[in-house]
């Protein structure tokens, strides 16, 4: 498959997949068996899943995935007011994708509210002391306070974009702050990243990095290197310090060179054989890293997205498994938690075709 033939599968599978999950049902976070079972909009993926419908909107045209699209706002919405799971950074991922993109896309004023109000509750998480958003968990419980991870690169760019609608700078200093603390105590000399780096948030003295999903506390986790590739160039967009470029550039010098030959990593970059499993979802995270420093850096970067997209069509899509639900299959969520191990997962989906359309189209990025 080329490029184009590439989306056209994706577009065929989504359209398989809305006879599935429509309305308020939902996919899983990942697949089990190849299937994403049905849930309601409770995790942090369902941006992704909604992403892909506004992605289809772009590249078809068709009013089909926009008006499903548009009924889930009302979902995102209630969400916000029930407070349903929300305790957590990934703001950003629940709602960019989601009404954000609505709202760049078709200038929807109920998704554009929708999404002020979810920059709002990511706010709250915001501790002043230590310059961070916390990740995850109770605001008071002292086993989760001042722990940022890596991931959360891909979320502030909710805040830049709340700034640049309202010019309230409330989004803008703890944006800021927070890459700032990001780019500091995340990445390690030898240009691996921590999955998690934490603070005491009374004083802001940092502690110390560890991981959740990775191998272990020292070990490089192959989602989140990728994370940092595409979130510090996403973060050079919106907060234009040439530090973001160059931790950028060099996370993905340690990401190209601690690769298979096939471009796809094991899903922690300490393994560089054997039987452990891929991560096709940190390939394709990690081609939209690329395709913004090749804006900057020149056509190196761009040639490596090509390549290592080009890998992912010809070996890792489910175009020979019609019964699967997913885009790319040999993803892992959580090793460590045995969860979602060699199997589709909704972002590793969501970027691959969001890549997919960035080679073959001028459009508006919803980050």
């Amino acid at each position: 498959m080329d490029t184009k033939e590439a989306i056209s599968y994706c577009i065929e599978r989504i359209n398989k997949n809305l006879n599935t999950f429509h309305g308020d049902k939902f996919p899983m976070a990942s697949t089990e068996d190849g299937k994403y079972k049905v849930t309601s909009n409770n995790c942090w993926t369902g941006g992704f899943w909604t992403g892909m419908l506004w992605l289809a909107y772009e590249w078809t045209g068709d009013n089909k995935y926009r008006q499903e699209a548009e009924s889930h706002i009302e979902i995102y919405r209630e969400r916000l007011e029930k407070r349903v799971v929300i305790d957590h950074h990934d703001m950003g991922f629940l709602y960019i994708p989601s009404c954000v993109a609505a709202w760049k896309l078709t200038k929807n004023s109920y998704a554009k509210e929708t999404a002020l109000l979810a920059a709002d509750v990511l706010l709250k998480r915001y501790h002043k002391k230590a310059g961070i958003i916390q990740a995850w968990g109770d605001l008071d419980d002292p086993t989760q306070r001042g722990r940022m991870i890596i991931d959360c690169t891909m979320n502030v760019p909710l805040l830049f974009w709340a700034y640049e609608e309202t010019q309230d700078e409330k989004y803008l200093i703890p944006a800021q702050n927070h890459l700032d603390q990001s780019v500091k105590y995340l990445i390690r000399d030898d240009n691996t990243t921590y999955h998690c780096y934490h603070f005491d948030v009374k004083t802001g003295e940092p502690l110390h990095g560890s991981t959740a999903q990775g191998a272990g506390d020292n070990s490089c986790w192959a989602r989140g290197q990728a994370w940092g590739v595409y979130g510090f160039a996403l973060a050079y967009e919106h907060y234009p310090k040439e530090i973001f470029l160059e931790k950028s550039k060099d996370i993905f010098n340690y990401y190209i060179n601690n690769l298979p030959e096939d471009l796809i990593p094991y899903w922690d970059l300490s393994f560089k054989k054997g039987e452990e499993e891929r991560d096709s979802s940190s390939a394709a995270i990690s081609v939209g890293g690329l395709l913004l420093l090749s804006k900057v850096l020149g056509e190196e970067y761009n040639d490596y997205a090509k390549k290592i997209t080009n890998s992912l069509i010809k070996n890792y899509t489910t175009k020979e498994y019609p019964e699967q639900h997913g885009l790319l299959m040999h993803s892992v969520y959580s090793k460590p938690h045995g969860q979602g191990v060699d199997e589709s997962t909704l972002w590793g989906d969501y970027f691959y075709l969001e890549n997919l359309l960035n080679m073959s189209m001028d459009r508006v990025s919803y980050w």
